[in-house]
């Protein structure tokens, strides 16, 4: 199998782990620099990083970024050694782009990749999520990318999880769901109450 992005041969699950235990990002959540203020920095939901207003074309800028936000409490920021800055995040600082789904039964994982090419396997450390706005009853899924930092699903990654998904009965209900490194996330109700 190829990715499409790349054309390169699509890589192992055993693969991804390794670059996940590989990859380094800055120790932002031991650094407590000085807060610096708020600037006009927003993520919007599709995942689009604006500067005062603008979108920020370069990805190669945005992946820099993303290397450096940390959520505190419900604030975000952009945290170097020597700054605090405060970010608008309009839904989640990620995007879920794409995932693909390894081996089946007990092995089964699955494996995200975000809009700024981060990779997160779901599991006990990286959980799904969905929550279901209360007026519309529209799903908003959601995967943990790192300490506080989640992606929300993008719509053709959650239908393809709900193509993959299984039925169970949980507590009496009627559920779907997906397996990941041995732990079945909810991601619909099939009962007809909801």
């Amino acid at each position: 199998m190829t990715d499409p992005g790349t054309g390169q041969p699509t890589p192992n699950l055993a693969e991804i782990m390794a670059r996940l235990q590989d990859s380094k990002l800055p120790p932002v959540d031991r650094w407590n620099p000085d807060f610096c203020g708020d600037i006009d920095m927003r993520i919007a939901r599709d995942g689009t990083w604006y500067y005062m207003g603008s979108p920020i074309g370069r990805k190669r800028m945005v992946k820099l970024f993303s290397t450096v936000i940390r959520r505190d409490d419900d604030r975000y920021f952009l945290v170097t050694p020597v700054e605090k800055l405060g970010i608008t995040v309009d839904d989640a600082p990620f995007v879920a782009v794409e995932a693909d789904i390894y081996d089946t039964g007990p092995d089964q994982s699955v494996v995200f990749r975000t809009n700024v090419d981060d990779q997160v396997i779901a599991g006990p450390d990286n959980p799904i999520r969905v929550e279901i706005d209360p007026e519309t009853a529209e799903p908003s899924p959601y995967v943990l990318v790192r300490k506080n930092l989640w992606a929300l699903i993008a719509r053709p990654v959650f239908y393809q999880l709900v193509d993959a998904g299984e039925e169970r009965v949980i507590d009496g209900r009627t559920v779907l769901g997906v397996a990941s490194r041995g732990r079945f996330f909810v991601i619909g109700s099939l009962d007809a109450a909801g």
